[in-house]
């Protein structure tokens, strides 16, 4: 029993990572209705980010390591943002009103070119977070021995994912990503600028890729730069799972899949995570084509 509760938390922590990946996923195809396959590699940015800016600033040596891990959650997450933003501003905004197959192939090119950038100035090789980041002490939850990381991941991601949720349910400008969503054209009628929310969302969806690339990173310890296809395939499967352009439906496909994984690789075999993982996705989407929580169905491209 103790081994099934260890795998369910650590099946929530990596869940909680490929949720926050998804939710870019959804909240760009939600308003666009595009797949930003450059988006997993903003997640690899914000990995190596992290890392620089924790070796370069040694930010656990001046705020102690919470406080120093959190405002490196935080400046990558800016960081980030901000390259998302750009990424819409040259290879998206200028094909909006382009075939759909123009803008798909500009994603893939951005894709290519992230990687490769990542590539040629950090090197192929894996880089290795520092290992004495966080004390490497457990917490006693119920009689359960959890790691500390573990659950400050966990925690980290519910409350980014509530928040996100929050905002786009309860405020003026969650309203207006919503009505863009649904309509673009009656959202310009309506006074709302959809070039300024097409903006926010490539802010908001890659801040929190970076976010999940600083996770992976203190998480794992080593990261390299072909990790994005590989989180960002897992991520957009989550966000299918769940129903794509639906955001609660991205945080519940997340945890599931990242669930999934671990129950796979605890009780059959780590070699066949992937596949049970896959094989799950592609039987609920026979069931339920349109994913566990979602209305829309992605078009064909």
């Amino acid at each position: 029993m103790e081994q099934f509760f260890q795998q369910l938390t650590n099946g929530l922590a990596v869940g909680g990572i490929y949720a926050l990946i998804a939710l870019g996923y959804t909240m760009v195809y939600g308003v666009l209705k595009l797949i930003n396959f450059a988006h997993g590699d903003l997640f690899t940015i914000g990995a190596y980010l992290g890392l620089t800016l924790l070796t370069s600033l040694s930010l656990t040596d001046r705020l102690g390591p919470f406080w120093g891990v959190v405002a490196l959650a935080a400046m990558a997450m800016g960081l980030v943002a901000l390259v998302g933003a750009l990424l819409e501003r040259v290879a998206y905004r200028p094909l909006r009103e382009s075939p759909r197959l123009s803008a798909v192939v500009s994603a893939l090119g951005a894709s290519i070119f992230l990687s490769n950038a990542v590539m040629l100035i950090y090197g192929a090789r894996f880089h290795v977070y520092p290992q004495d980041l966080l004390p490497k002490i457990t917490l006693d939850l119920f009689g359960l021995q959890l790691p500390l990381v573990r659950v400050l991941i966990l925690a980290a991601s519910l409350v980014m994912m509530t928040a996100l949720y929050l905002f786009i349910q309860k405020t003026r400008i969650g309203t207006a990503i919503r009505a863009a969503a649904i309509d673009q054209g009656a959202a310009r009628l309506m006074g709302i600028d959809v070039d300024r929310v097409i903006l926010l969302v490539f802010l908001i969806g890659p801040a929190l890729g970076g976010v999940a690339g600083v996770m992976v990173g203190i998480y794992y310890g080593q990261i390299n730069f072909t990790m994005g296809w590989t989180y960002g395939l897992k991520a957009f499967t989550a966000a299918i799972l769940g129903g794509i352009g639906n955001i609660p439906g991205a945080m519940v496909g997340g945890l599931l899949l990242g669930v999934i994984e671990a129950m796979g690789a605890a009780y059959i075999s780590i070699a066949w995570k992937d596949a049970i993982a896959f094989c799950i996705l592609i039987a609920i989407l026979i069931v339920r084509p349109t994913g566990l929580l979602g209305e829309r169905v992605a078009e064909k491209v």
